[in-house]
Parts: C-alpha cells; structure tokens; sequence
C-alpha cells in the first residue's frame, strides 16, 4: 500500500507561470518542484524581466524558457505547444500571477474603473481558466493544477480593496474546475500564504504594517517564506495528494484561522 515513490515528482513534467525574481513564490514553488524530482518550463513575462529570470532557469535546468504575457494574444497558446512539441505531455502547472493598473489597486473598490477591474479579472483570474483549458488535453495521466490566492479574497483585508474580489472568483473557479476535470484525475488547488514580501506584494498600500499584524497574530507567529509555500505545493502535485482537490490551501502559519 506504501510507496515512497508517491512522495516523489521524479519524471514528472511541470510549467511554472510567474518568476519575477529570486524573492517570487513561484521561484520557492520551482525549487521545490525541482527538488522533488520534477523537469519544468519556466516563463517569464518580457524582454526586461528576462535577465531577472533567465539564470534562475539556468539554476533550475529548465528546458523551456519561453516568454509569457497573458495579455498578448497567442503567447499562452505557444506556450503549451512548445511543452506538446518538447513532452508530450504535462503533469503539473503553477499560476502565480495576479496584476491591477496602480491607480485601481491603491483605491478604493467602489471607486475601481471598469477597465482596471476587467483587466485585474482577466490577468488573475481567467489566465488560469485558459491556463487549465490548455493542460487538459496534455495531461494524459491525470495531474495538478494550482494558482496563488490570499486571505483578503475571504475576509476583508485593509488595502487589498479590488484584488479581494478577484481573488474570490478566483478560489470559486478552483472548485469549478477541480469539479469539471476531477474525472479526468486532474486536481486543482489555490495556494493562500499569508502575507510575504514579493515584489507584487510590497505594491500595495501600507504593506509593512500588514506584515506586522499577520505576524503578531498568527498562531505561529511568524510568516511563511517562500521555500514553505513551496514545498507544501509541491507536496500536493505528488501521487501521494492523488484523492486532495478543490481545496484553497492555507500556508500561513493559521494566521486565517484568527478573528
């Protein structure tokens, strides 16, 4: 009944979606991916996030470094046929991208424009739908899909305003989708760490003084690092999570948990 090797991601092939830099949860996520066996395609957003990205890969031995704006009609598409033409197939994929217009993020919701909220829901939400429209047909053995959530799409979190109901949709699609591909063996999970300094994060207002809450009232008190959210992700892209789908993921120390 116990095999070790449903602890491993050894032969297994993943797509990791959202290397900014060393300090991106995606980077934690491809280290741990890494690690535990698996061979992966890494993407990075353009020309001036390449040299950012493009030794990380090196690091990691990626043998797919592909550009990726979701934003850019055909980029994700191209994406998926180079992993057809290279593998044949795919195992895992990681989402990790999220993005408002400045001025949409900084204000308040209901004062949010509509082009900033459908481009917020678009490149944090829908690229995942996409995303999971395109591994479908590649992972011919079942596998495992996941994107990176937070508490403020639960409860309300002070500044995170237009990103919170972006990030709901975005938990309610996992389940959808974990609903729709489940027949499939395909699994599908939104990760939700508590706060962590990443670039993507320090946009928002007032950044430092949510650090500074979360971690005096998380049972743990202390934060999650990007090497814990990775490790728990790549723990669930394992045969050993198999029957684990739908779930939002809580990586952060019970800081949700908390009134």
């Amino acid at each position: 009944m116990f095999d070790d090797r449903d602890r491993s991601l050894e032969g297994k092939k993943g797509l990791v979606i959202g290397i900014a830099n060393r300090e991106s949860i995606a980077y934690g996520c491809a280290e741990a991916f890494k690690h535990y066996g698996a061979e992966l395609a890494v993407t990075y957003l353009n020309d001036n996030a390449r040299s950012y990205v493009e030794p990380l890969a090196s690091e990691l031995e990626a043998p797919l470094f592909l550009p990726l704006d979701v934003q850019v009609p055909g980029q994700l598409e191209a994406v998926f046929e180079a992993i057809k033409e290279t593998w044949g197939r795919l195992d895992f994929a990681l989402h990790s991208i999220a993005y408002a217009p400045k001025a949409d993020l900084h204000g308040r919701l209901v004062d949010s424009s509509r082009e900033g909220f459908l481009t917020a829901m678009d490149v944090s939400c829908h690229s995942f739908v996409r995303m999971a429209s395109l591994a479908e047909p590649l992972m011919v053995d079942g596998g495992a899909l996941f994107t990176m959530s937070f508490y403020g799409a639960e409860k309300v979190i002070k500044n995170y305003e237009l990103m919170g109901p972006v990030k709901s949709a975005l938990e309610s699609t996992v389940r959808y989708l974990a609903y729709e591909l489940g027949p499939k063996d395909i699994r599908v999970h939104a990760i939700s760490p508590g706060p962590l300094r990443t670039r993507a994060a320090s946009g928002l207002k007032e950044f430092d003084e949510l650090l500074a809450d979360a971690m005096s009232r998380a049972p743990a008190h202390q934060l999650a690092g990007i090497e814990d959210v990775g490790i728990a992700t790549a723990a669930l892209a394992t045969p050993a999570a198999r029957l684990i789908t739908g779930q939002t993921i809580y990586v952060d120390g019970g800081y949700h948990i908390m009134g």
